[in-house]
């Protein structure tokens, strides 16, 4: 059996289905029997999938957007 360390170096290449047949069942076999290490697969995929929802490149207004909130946050801190 796998122990939680090797089992998080595995992760990754677990998750993006990159392990060999005996490998996949030697990480299936620790999570059965470990409830951290099932959480942690469970945040890496959480994780994975937020990621993708996000936009692959910054607005192109985003200097302008980083300005505007600077401007409103002094603003904001002067009226305090």
């Amino acid at each position: 059996m796998l122990t939680c360390k090797q089992q998080v170096a595995r992760s990754s290449d677990y998750l993006d289905g990159q392990l060999t047949f005996r490998e996949r069942l030697l990480v299936r076999h620790h999570l059965l029997f470990c409830p951290n290490c099932r959480r942690f697969i469970k945040q890496m995929r959480l994780l994975n999938a937020t990621l993708k929802r996000l936009p692959q490149a910054p607005p192109a207004d985003l200097d302008a957007t980083i300005e505007r909130m600077l401007r409103e946050r002094s603003g904001h801190k002067q009226r305090d």
